[in-house]
């Protein structure tokens, strides 16, 4: 382990959190100063009138995206109108993915070599990126001579290249006459990144690895897909060097998080002849509207407003042979991956290869199941001209100490250089290339990040039904539902010493905003939030529940999910990056209509309070919207390179701003509202 992950995870280790809370005292967890990566942690929980809001709102989005795309493939008419579409989705993968890395020298080196009847497996460590190892298992048949050559991509496995079903196509495959190279994921089998000294993950065996490496890397404009599939390329171009392979005959096959893989190398590589991705292709639109949130890898920066669906990645090998291998009762769903094909095949028929598409569904849940593995077989058998029969023959599964390339089992202790500590450099790297920005260069760039407009118009209002509550500071509390966007906004809460259910009064008294971490009606019935509405007497009181927390907190993927990291709130953060409109802008623009909406009311004079994540966009709306007579932030984050440096962290997806770190900081915003009063500090009591 290097000196730099060291120093990294003590950092981390060694930041602190206190409970405070009289009515939920155990599930609020509050930051103890404001240096610690760590942000508040509150149940999931309160007044919640909108739960299907963001699913609506997004699955709106992303149909309308989707169903114009769909309509331009199907109105395509002649194969010069098809072969421009190939080359404009190549176009688009390229600036989603971004530019890949340099080449630099792979210094393969195997490691052993085990003899079977038929064939050897060669166990080889080889670099994709200097000091970044990977490890893979080389299956070559015995006999002389040349032969195709596959890359194996794997799925969710925890033992990565040594699963059961993944060695089971790489023998099937060899025993066909394939050379195979099979290798690790990120975060499994002989790669893990968050290790102990027992080398074990400290974080969970791939989705979580997964998920605390790629949401880092967004803040500095890194992509967990390009680094997985850059491990594919790299594997391809050592699977090149072979004298045993053909290079007019290669291919590339993986199930699940392996077929994602297949699907995005399709896109990103020109050099396959062949491709089978297995259990991941359908749509970004089944996917979301069937609540199935997807890792990280799994979801392309911009590529929903690029206008890209799954299909497009192979669409980009066009007209090369390929088939979608799917399964009937798959959580993956087979309704979408056979809309991919009836695309597919209608593209291809314009290039007059009708035949080199195809869609096979096996029986049975996800998996690469020997129906799937045999669909393969005959695939690629077709496509280079191979006459052995499809059938599997007999395999031998290996114990996962056989198929071990490191001594130990894990490149952590051949000190391979890790995700995160690549991560962190960079972020290091772009501190030093960032120009000072004064407080209009702040802005200009925030406006560019967060896609917000110069005058957000004052938003249309329902009045909901008005509550009493007796723990709020002010008993009488009028609720308004603002929009933003079409039936998307905030909810706001108007205190007062009697109820009211009409639109506010018109006022010049000074009005006090809270901007709430998870839930206003929650936190509202804390002492400390009440102490600090008692410092403004004579203000008119209001909160902010941004979109997707408080009363639009949504309930979907799964019972209980928002605060899992797999959960609702990761997936839709997740959509944002997707539509290249990041979820802290959508929430920004809910505070800035807010404001308006204020003002709109005559409330000239505005302080504003904001807590936990909800910081992140007061923060942001601060500094856009002008005078603010004061700001007050507690509980909020330091900066974003400090997570962008951190081994591991709790700050979520919702709250980071894609490449923000290219351009500027979260201290760059401090420094331009240091004239409108501001403070940033923990809970009072803490």
């Amino acid at each position: 382990m290097s000196s730099a992950a060291v120093s990294r995870r003590s950092f981390v280790s060694g930041s602190t959190a206190t409970v405070l809370g009289s009515t939920i005292a155990g599930q609020l967890s509050l930051a103890a100063s404001t240096t610690s990566a760590e942000p508040l942690t509150v149940a999931a929980t309160g007044s919640n009138r909108f739960p299907r809001m963001m699913q609506e709102y997004f699955s709106d989005r992303v149909e309308r995206i989707l169903d114009a795309r769909e309509q331009r493939i199907m109105a395509l008419r002649t194969r010069r109108q098809a072969e421009r579409y190939v080359l404009d989705v190549q176009s688009k993968i390229r600036s989603s993915f971004g530019p890949l890395p340099e080449r630099t020298p792979l210094n393969a080196q195997v490691t052993s070599v085990v003899e079977r009847d038929n064939y050897l497996i060669r166990n080889v460590i080889f670099e994709s990126r200097p000091g970044f190892l990977v490890t893979a298992n080389l299956y070559v048949p015995k006999a002389a001579g040349r032969f195709p050559g596959v890359i194996g991509t794997c799925g969710h496995s925890t033992n990565g290249k040594a699963a059961e079903a993944y060695q089971s196509f790489a023998q099937g495959l060899v025993l066909k006459g394939y050379v195979v190279l099979l290798y690790d994921p990120i975060g499994q089998g002989e790669r893990l990144q968050y290790t102990n000294e027992e080398l074990q993950s400290t974080v969970g065996v791939g989705v979580r690895e997964h998920l605390m490496a790629g949401n880092q890397q967004f803040l500095v404009g890194d992509f967990l897909g390009t680094w997985r599939a850059w491990d594919g390329i790299r594997a391809l171009d050592y699977l090149l060097t072979l004298p045993e392979v053909d290079p007019g005959r290669i291919g590339v096959t993986g199930n699940s998080g392996g077929g994602t893989m297949t699907t995005w190398l399709a896109g990103v590589e020109n050099r396959w002849t062949m491709a089978a991705p297995s259990c991941f292709v359908t749509s970004f639109r089944n996917n979301l509207l069937n609540e199935l949130p997807a890792d990280t890898e799994q979801c392309p920066p911009n590529a929903l407003a690029l206008g890209l669906d799954h299909e497009d990645f192979l669409a980009a090998l066009a007209p090369r042979p390929v088939i979608i291998l799917a399964k009937e009762k798959d959580f993956f769903d087979v309704r979408g991956s056979e809309a991919a094909y009836r695309r597919l095949k209608h593209l291809y028929g314009l290039l007059r290869a009708e035949t080199n598409v195809s869609l096979f569904t096996g029986p049975g849940e996800h998996g690469y199941s020997v129906e799937n593995r045999e669909a393969m077989y005959a695939w690629f058998n077709r496509a280079v001209g191979s006459p052995i029969p499809a059938a599997e023959p007999t395999l031998t599964i290996e114990q996962d100490a056989t198929l071990q390339c490191a001594t130990s089992g894990q490149v952590a202790a051949m000190d391979s250089r890790t995700v995160m500590e690549l991560t962190a450099e960079k972020a290091d790297s772009l501190v030093g290339c960032r120009e000072p920005l004064d407080a209009a260069a702040v802005r200009t760039a925030l406006r560019k990040l967060l896609r917000v407009p110069v005058a957000p118009a004052e938003p249309s209002y329902r009045i909901l039904r008005p509550h009493s509550e007796a723990a709020y500071p002010r008993k009488a509390v009028s609720t308004y539902f603002l929009e933003t966007e079409d039936d998307c906004g905030p909810v706001v809460y108007r205190m007062a010493t009697e109820t009211l259910q009409s639109r506010p009064p018109q006022t010049d008294a000074a009005a006090v905003l809270y901007v709430s971490h998870h839930s206003a009606d929650m936190e509202l019935r804390e002492p400390w939030l009440h102490e600090v509405f008692a410092e403004h007497p004579e203000a008119s009181w209001y909160t902010c529940d941004v979109r997707g927390i408080g009363e639009s907190q949504p309930d979907t993927c799964g019972r209980d999910s928002f605060l899992q990291p797999y959960g609702c709130d990761y997936f839709y953060a997740i959509h944002g990056v997707m539509l290249g409109d990041c979820y802290p802008g959508m929430k920004t623009r809910d505070v800035l209509a807010t404001l308006a909406w204020l003002r709109s009311h005559g409330h000239q004079e505005i302080h504003l309070i904001a807590n936990g994540w909800g910081s992140i966009p007061a923060t942001f709306a601060a500094v856009l919207d002008g005078p603010i007579a004061s700001v007050r932030l507690f509980n909020s984050l330091d900066s974003f390179h400090q997570i962008a440096t951190s081994e591991t962290y709790t700050w979520p997806l919702s709250t980071f701003v894609p490449n923000i770190l290219q351009h500027m900081d979260l201290p760059d915003c401090y420094a331009a509202l240091q004239d409108q009063n501001l403070r940033r500090e923990p809970v009072a009591g803490t």
